[in-house]
């Protein structure tokens, strides 16, 4: 059985639609693995399982405007390079260290700048929401990353670290003390 398909009695095959992997059977080395060998579908299963984290650390670099067009460059350029990968298990990490560096580098950009209309909301957004995002982005990156994943992205404490790799308790420590900082700067902001 692929790691990305669980195939049930009634489905068309591997290339179904409704091949959804449980977190019971999902197996990121196989995956990577298969994914390393050419099979898209491996790859389009990276890709769920780990695009709202990719999503957050660029976004916590970028405007929201862009971030999605970086989300699609970092997963071409991770498909590119994916046969260079060594150890399967590295994935998240690698490819989230692949997102921080094409984030830095679309920041470093002069047209990436922020403008106030930077909050990808319609209609428009208020300005307590571009204080939050604003003061997010100013938060250090262990806790913007971490941070916008929870609170933008929408991912619970053990989504995080499986997509970091970091610790349950990392993970933890990192949204208590980041939520403790942005509420000292959004404080001063009313």
């Amino acid at each position: 059985m692929a790691c990305y398909a669980v195939v049930a009695v009634g489905d068309v095959g591997e290339g179904s639609d409704r091949n959804a992997c449980t977190d019971a059977a999902w197996d990121l080395r196989a995956c990577v693995s298969d994914a390393q060998s050419g099979d898209r579908a491996a790859f389009a299963e990276l890709y769920r399982r780990f695009h709202r984290a990719v999503h957050a650390v660029v976004l916590a670099r970028c405007s929201t405007r862009d971030a999605s067009d970086l989300v699609q460059e970092v997963f071409t350029q991770a498909w590119a390079k994916l046969d260079a990968l060594r150890d399967e298990a590295a994935f998240p990490g690698w490819l989230l260290q692949l997102a921080r560096r094409r984030a830095i580098d679309h920041a470093r950009m002069p047209t990436a700048a922020l403008a106030l209309d930077d909050v990808g909301v319609e209609p428009p957004p208020v300005m307590e929401a571009h204080a939050a995002l604003q003061a997010l982005r100013e938060l250090p990156a262990a806790f913007r990353e971490t941070l916008i994943m929870r609170l933008v992205e929408g991912l619970s404490g053990p989504e995080i670290a499986e997509r970091t790799g970091m610790t349950p308790d990392s993970v933890r420590v990192n949204l208590h003390r980041g939520m403790k900082l942005l509420r000292v700067r959004l404080a001063g902001w009313r």
